[in-house]
């Protein structure tokens, strides 16, 4: 299935369940794969205000953000995961998003 079919098919879905993180975080992630990187951050964006604690969230937005070379962003995107992971008690995201600081960290 070509990205932009996984696209509609997830718009369609997300349409009706507007809130599902789960879908919003997979159309995130399509867009990240097209080099959409705006409209990846949007979808990411949308995924943490509707639950913070989704953590990968933060992780790959952090990585858009790189590839965008905005280094700044994406050391405050994971700093903000760090919190978001000690508080939700999620060990192996903390450390995923600890180690992904830790490569851009200067």
């Amino acid at each position: 299935m070509a990205t932009t079919d996984r696209r509609e098919k997830l718009q369609q879905m997300i349409e009706k369940s507007p809130g599902d993180t789960f879908l919003l975080y997979a159309m995130a992630m399509e867009h990240q794969k097209a080099n959409d990187f705006p409209e990846a951050i949007r979808y990411f964006d949308q995924v943490i205000q509707l639950d913070w604690g989704y953590c990968y969230a933060y992780y790959q937005k952090g990585k858009v953000q790189e590839l965008q070379g905005d280094a700044d962003a994406a050391r405050q995107t994971y700093r903000t995961g760090i919190d978001a992971a000690a508080r939700k008690g999620d060990a192996h995201a903390r450390e995923e998003l600890s180690a992904a600081l830790s490569e851009i960290e200067p």
